[in-house]
C-alpha cells in the first residue's frame, strides 16, 4: 500500500473504524493474542481492586460475608476521588473482596481496553502490516496503552500508599480517568492500523 493510501486510510473515520473493529475481533478470534489479552485483563483488575482498596489478603480472618443495608442507593457515594462505597464485604479465609459495583465497572472496563490494546500490540509484532514501518513499531505503540492505565490507576496507588493529595491534585484526579480512557481508545485505533488483518486471519 502507498503513502497516499495509508493517508486516505487515516483520514477516513469510517474505514479507521472498521479497521479497528476488526483488529479487535481478530484479537479474540485468535487463541495467542486473546490469551495474552486475557492475562493483562486478569492482571490488571487484580492491581485496580488492589489499589482502591478493594481487595486485600486476609488469611488471619474467618470466611464471612457482610452486606451493608440499602446497596443500591449507596453504590455511588463516593469514598475518595477515584473509589465508590462497597456494598458487600466477602472474606475467603484467604483473601477479603470489598464487592464495589461502580469500583468494578471501572476496573472491568480499565483492565478490558489495556488488555484488547495490548493483545493488538502482541499482533502488530507478530503479523505486521504488510506496509507497516515493521515489528519494532508495534511494540512502540504498546506505551500509550501502559501510559493510560497508569494515567487512570496512578492517582489511586498513591491514596494507597498513603500519599496525601488536596485541592487541585484531587480536582485533576477526577478528569484522569476520562483522559486515561481517551488515550486507550486512540491506542486502539492506532495499534490496529498496525496490524496485517487479512494476512492474520488466514
Amino acid at each position: 500500500m502507498s503513502t497516499t493510501g495509508r493517508l486516505a486510510g487515516w483520514l477516513n473515520p469510517r474505514s479507521r473504524i472498521e479497521e479497528t473493529i476488526a483488529a479487535t475481533l481478530l484479537v479474540v478470534r485468535r487463541y495467542d493474542s486473546l490469551a495474552v489479552a486475557t492475562a493483562v485483563v486478569i492482571g490488571y483488575l487484580v492491581a485496580f481492586l488492589w489499589a482502591v482498596g478493594d481487595l486485600a489478603v486476609r488469611p488471619d480472618v474467618a470466611a464471612n460475608l457482610i452486606v451493608i443495608d440499602d446497596p443500591l442507593s449507596r453504590m455511588f457515594d463516593r469514598t475518595g476521588p477515584a473509589s465508590f462505597e462497597a456494598v458487600a464485604m466477602v472474606d475467603t479465609g484467604v483473601v477479603r473482596i470489598l464487592i464495589s459495583p461502580v469500583n468494578a465497572a471501572i476496573g472491568l472496563l480499565l483492565a478490558g481496553l489495556v488488555g484488547v490494546n495490548l493483545g493488538l500490540t502482541y499482533l502488530a509484532v507478530v503479523q505486521p502490516a504488510a506496509c507497516g514501518i515493521g515489528a519494532g513499531s508495534g511494540l512502540l505503540a504498546s506505551f500509550p496503552a501502559l501510559l493510560s492505565g497508569t494515567v487512570c490507576c496512578g492517582p489511586v496507588v498513591l491514596i494507597a500508599l498513603g500519599i496525601q493529595a488536596r485541592g487541585l491534585m484531587l480536582t485533576m484526579f477526577v478528569w484522569l480517568l476520562p483522559v486515561g480512557i481517551g488515550l486507550l481508545l486512540v491506542s486502539q485505533v492506532y495499534v490496529a492500523g498496525k496490524i496485517d488483518v487479512a494476512g492474520a486471519s488466514t
